[in-house]
């Protein structure tokens, strides 16, 4: 039986403007938003099914990334930091998504300008925090970060990004710490241990607590092969999101039961 209360995870329902969201490292494609919207509802059931309570941030119809609510806060250990995107057009979304947050953690933390730091840069696996180093976030809010973290007990390693989008665009970790890849998107040197997986997209996935692993329908062989390791996988179809350069990660914020 699935623990009922796992913990919080913070979501917001895609615009009417989804369409015109930044695609920076792909080729544009045209997004259906009203499938979007659906594969967005099914996301958030597989969510709650499996033990998340969520919660939806305020809409930001003007935003049209709002939806990558990732990108907007990134929760470690009881802290709430406030990111201030590397797209200056995508700063408006962080407002609503630290109210939300800041009524579930104990401190909320902000990064200051000049600093730029996007959530989906953000990848922790135990004490460690990688941060991916390139477009959309910079030295400066790599190093707010580091000093926001380093009270709880946090490293914070830089990791340079230059073929995709974010760091989680190209990596993410299993709940033993095993970091996922897929060929050379991100070198992985920085990684104790590495598991390639047989497609890009399988490289995304969302612990969901015990042994579910959330991930999306474009990678069945991750599926497969996560099977193999153990874990049970929660599959998704967010084909519209992926157009958009999005991954499962990118759709929600999870803030665990303390």
């Amino acid at each position: 039986m699935v623990d009922s209360h796992r913990g919080t995870a913070l979501v917001r329902r895609p615009g009417p403007r989804l369409a015109d969201g930044i695609v920076t490292h792909i080729e544009r494609t045209p997004v259906d938003v009203a499938l979007a919207a659906r594969q967005w509802d099914e996301y958030v059931a597989a969510m709650a099914a499996h033990g998340w309570h969520t919660v939806e941030v305020p809409p930001a119809d003007d935003c049209p990334d709002a939806v990558f609510i990732e990108d907007a806060v990134v929760v470690c250990g009881g802290v709430a930091v406030v990111t201030r995107p590397g797209a200056a057009v995508r700063r408006p979304e962080t407002p609503a998504a630290a109210a939300a947050v800041a009524g579930l953690v104990g401190e909320v933390a902000r990064i200051e300008e000049p600093g730029t730091l996007d959530g989906g840069d953000v990848l922790q696996v135990g004490s460690t925090v990688y941060v991916g180093h390139g477009g959309r976030t910079d030295d400066s809010g790599i190093g707010q970060l580091r000093a926001i973290l380093a009270p709880l007990g946090r490293t914070v390693v830089a990791v340079p990004v230059e073929k995709v989008l974010h760091l989680k665009s190209a990596v993410t970790a299993l709940p033993d710490g095993t970091v996922l890849a897929h060929g050379d998107l991100v070198e992985t040197a920085a990684f104790p241990a590495v598991q390639q997986v047989p497609e890009e997209s399988g490289v995304h996935v969302v612990l969901l607590g015990g042994g579910d692993v959330l991930l999306a329908a474009s990678a069945p062989r991750t599926a497969r092969l996560l099977a193999g390791l153990g874990y049970t996988p929660v599959v998704v179809d967010i084909s519209e999101f992926e157009r958009l350069e999005g991954g499962v990660t990118c759709l929600s914020v999870l803030v665990p039961r303390a």
